[in-house]
């Protein structure tokens, strides 16, 4: 009987010990949140922002830019790119939420051969099916304004994409989808820097003969942007400062997103 009582005793001892350990064990992490590009050349690489906003995620791999230069908002469909990010909404399981941010305005406007869409039919259709589609899938799609050119005018900043913005702000509006008013807070900013410090952000550095004006009749070619000065992309230093832009607009319009950004002394 005392043998017994022993084992008993020694069994209720590793039992309350294998508790305690279990109590004691970390929970597992928590799936990471992820984030998807999707835009024209000024978020794609080397000519953008996007890379520069990925750099200041937490987790680089949970950010994936697929922005591509030269396309609109019809073109970026047409050419089979959107197909990736329905794919990669379909294999969302290992991350908790996946926010798609949807930046297109400027290869939507006139004269652009096999990209330009119809402002009051194509576009705001096409900008709601993705917001729906991401939906559908699960993500939540957010809708940027598109980022400002940067050329002056007797001292004003021009804004031919104005009626684009409007545009989105409205679509956003519909879908109950987070906007990021890039336009209007872009707009603002380098109106105040005027045009000697605007030129600083672009990709290479502002010739001294260079007008301000295009050739008449120029069209823009698809595609990436070429090495040399515009006042549409952006080099180091403006993907350095729009991309601060944007984060800082994702962190007042969904507040639950804002740990997920390095430090300050980290970017």
């Amino acid at each position: 009987m005392k043998h017994l009582i022993t084992c008993i005793a020694a069994a209720t001892t590793l039992l309350a010990g294998g508790v305690h350990a279990a109590e004691a064990s970390p929970p597992p992490p928590a799936k990471p949140i992820r984030f998807i590009l999707v835009g024209d050349s000024t978020m794609a690489n080397t000519s953008g922002y996007g890379d520069a906003f990925c750099a200041r995620v937490n987790r680089a791999n949970t950010c994936i830019n697929l922005a591509k230069g030269g396309r609109s908002s019809g073109s970026f469909r047409a050419e089979g790119r959107w197909d990736e990010v329905e794919g990669l909404l379909r294999g969302a399981a290992a991350y908790r939420a996946t926010y798609v941010l949807i930046q297109f305005g400027h290869n939507d406007q006139p004269g652009k051969p096999g990209r330009s869409t119809d402002l009051k039919t194509e576009f705001p259709a096409n900008m709601a099916r993705y917001a729906q589609q991401v939906k559908a899938l699960g993500g939540v799609p957010v809708l940027l304004t598109p980022l400002t050119r940067r050329t002056f005018k007797d001292g004003v900043l021009e804004n031919n994409l104005a009626p684009w913005a409007e545009v989105i702000r409205a679509t956003a509006a519909a879908q109950l989808a987070p906007l990021l008013d890039l336009n209007a807070e872009s707009y603002a900013a380098v109106q105040a820097m005027g045009q000697d410090e605007a030129d600083t952000l672009a990709m290479v550095p502002r010739p001294a003969d260079f007008g301000a004006a295009p050739a008449a009749g120029k069209v823009e070619v698809a595609g990436a942007a070429k090495s040399a000065f515009d006042r549409t992309h952006v080099g180091a230093k403006g993907a350095a400062y729009f991309s601060r832009m944007v984060m800082d607009e994702i962190k007042r319009t969904i507040p639950d997103l804002a740990g997920q950004f390095k430090p300050e002394s980290e970017q």
